[in-house]
């Protein structure tokens, strides 16, 4: 019999919810190599993809491969539900995954070595965690009351352009119904100190992201030698306008995912929460402490340089600098910000996108967040589950296009003091192998229960 959960600790972690062990399923997807190089280089994702749709096939679900181009390829699957007059889920995570230098490891990147209680290799949190916690939960007989539409894509590492945003223009129809969406990036547990000296567990659900816009700033100017005056200097213009931007102080803007992120979490730690002004907000997050680092990039917008590039030789003013500028909106704050940004740009200086994402907001007071919360706290009785916007953003940029309230919700147990945030992308990424239990085990319950 299993161990009952106590308070103060996870739930049980010899719950049988597959007869596959979602460990060895992530360390097979894992050893795919899906390196997305951007730019539209790849190393494609279509082994890792039949492996998923004949996994699903094995388990009684048709799933199809779509390519939007050689070997760029997305599964996409649908699950009835035993009540067919509610609205349909979307389910969606990314086979690709980002570049790793071997030399940089401690492990071979694509090795999907289980070491010291972990589970290590490129994906094992961004995010072949979740795409194999589907497939477990398809695998131990998932019975769900509404229609799960499963999408394993493409592409998300880069534009989406052969993965979601492809899926979206040219297959609407595959998620016909779905009203919501789950994916990455939120519901994982995150220990912060208490005003009381207790540690709180927080599990962050995302439901908001800020809007990307990558911007091509042009000076142009009159072109001449250098060792003469020119006050219609393209690269004098440039660096103005890009210390203009970068000094620019953007002001606190609560939406209401950020507000109820600070209230809820405020209550949850004991620390006063004061909302009456950007300066109030500023002293509140910093109260918060380590919670306050999560919510802190997303009390305003960013306008952040991080490209130049102007003339070909030394004594030569050029007639054109150019510079990018990576831009990150709040939810209902895109037109406040361009105007705020075409002032400061001065004079001959325009702008153009090179990428532009609007904003993601789902409701935080819902029927899917209840149910989330009450997965996470059927596992974990002492959870706190506070609503999240994400600094950066996911393919629910795409999804929500079609109407869809998405949600960052991809559970995890995560031992105290492990650097989350720093595993994605980053060196060494790996996943506690009992944490994945632990999220199977969630993401199971609130795919039958929602």
């Amino acid at each position: 019999m299993a161990e009952a959960a106590t308070p103060g600790s996870p739930g049980p972690l010899d719950s049988p919810v597959s007869p596959v062990d979602v460990v060895d399923l992530c360390a097979d997807l894992i050893r795919f190599d899906t390196t997305n190089h951007g730019g539209g280089k790849s190393e494609g994702e279509r082994p890792a993809a039949e492996y998923v749709a004949e996994f699903l096939g094995a388990h009684g679900v048709s799933a199809r491969i779509l390519e939007a181009a050689p070997g760029r390829s997305s599964v996409v699957a649908r699950i009835p539900g035993t009540d067919p007059a509610l609205p349909a889920l979307l389910v969606q995570g990314h086979l690709d995954v980002v570049p790793a230098d071997a030399a940089d490891w401690s492990v071979p990147p694509f090795s999907g070595e289980v070491r010291d209680g972990f589970l290590w290799g490129r994906g094992a949190v961004d995010m072949k965690d979740f795409c194999a916690m589907v497939l477990a939960a398809v695998a131990g007989g998932l019975r769900p009351r509404r229609d799960l539409v499963l999408a394993f894509v493409a592409d998300e590492e880069d534009r989406g352009d052969y993965g979601a945003h492809w899926l979206v223009e040219r297959h609407p129809e595959l998620f016909e119904g779905c009203v919501a969406s789950i994916s990455e990036s939120g519901g994982y547990s995150y220990h912060v100190p208490a005003a009381d000296g207790r540690t709180v567990r927080l599990y962050p659900v995302g439901t908001a992201e800020r809007g990307t816009a990558h911007l091509r700033l042009t000076a142009r100017g009159r072109a001449g030698h250098g060792s003469r005056p020119n006050d219609e200097n393209a690269v004098i213009r440039l660096v103005g306008a890009l210390h203009r931007i970068s000094a620019h102080r953007w002001p606190v803007r609560l939406t209401p995912t950020v507000r109820a992120f600070l209230e809820r979490t405020g209550a949850a730690l004991g620390v006063p929460v004061d909302l009456s002004s950007g300066e109030a907000v500023d002293a509140s997050v910093a109260r918060l402490g380590a919670a306050g680092s999560l919510v802190l990039p997303t009390v305003r917008n960013s306008t952040t340089p991080t490209m130049l590039e102007a003339g070909y030789k030394v004594n030569v003013i050029p007639s054109t600098a150019t510079a990018e500028v990576d831009v990150r909106v709040l939810p209902g704050a895109e037109d406040e910000l361009f105007e705020v940004l075409d002032a400061l740009l001065g004079e001959g200086v325009t702008r153009e996108f090179v990428a532009h994402q609007s904003p993601v907001q789902a409701p935080v007071d819902s029927p899917w967040f209840d149910a989330m919360a009450a997965a996470l706290v059927a596992e974990d009785p002492v959870a706190v589950v506070v609503p999240y916007c994400m600094g950066g953003g996911t393919d629910a940029k795409a999804f929500t296009k079609l109407g869809m309230a998405c949600y960052g919700f991809a559970p995890l147990a995560l031992p105290e003091g492990f650097p989350y945030r720093a595993m994605a992308h980053g060196v060494d990424e790996r996943v506690p192998v009992e944490g994945l239990r632990f999220g199977l085990r969630v993401l199971k319950r609130f795919l039958e229960s929602c």
